[in-house]
């Protein structure tokens, strides 16, 4: 069995989970935010690409296990409280958002008064999911 000690160095909240960044390793662009409990982080680190908790499911699920876009994950980090995790990414395909963009922080507040779509499209959602 794996060693897995280190995974009782996170401080999980109350539900058991622990908030995650995915960062694009290579230009720090932050893609995506998203939940993991024990399991899908122990899981991340055994195969390498990511795999998160999906509260609204209330399941497991591997990143790209539908689109193809799975995240390769090439660090991980935990922040100085160890109640936040940071992957270091190589997001497959250029796009991490189920809205066909890069990133999913795609809205920007503009002149502080109204939300703003910013990034484009890449890719069609329904050219993505069947």
């Amino acid at each position: 069995m794996t060693e897995t000690r280190w995974l009782n160095e996170v401080t999980w909240d109350d539900q058991g989970l622990v908030p995650v960044i995915a960062q694009d390793a290579e230009t720090g662009d932050v893609l995506m935010f998203a939940w993991m409990n024990r399991e899908a982080l122990s899981r991340t680190v055994e195969s390498g690409e990511a795999v998160y908790w999906s509260r609204s499911r209330r399941k497991l699920w591997h990143k790209g296990e539908e689109s193809g876009h799975v995240q390769k994950v090439r660090e991980v980090r935990l922040d100085c409280d160890g109640d936040v995790v940071l992957l270091r990414i190589e997001q497959a395909g250029g796009i991490a958002c189920h809205t066909g963009r890069r990133s999913c922080f795609f809205t920007r507040l503009h002149d502080g008064n109204q939300w703003q779509e910013v990034d484009p499209v890449l890719k069609d959602p329904k050219d993505i999911y069947s």
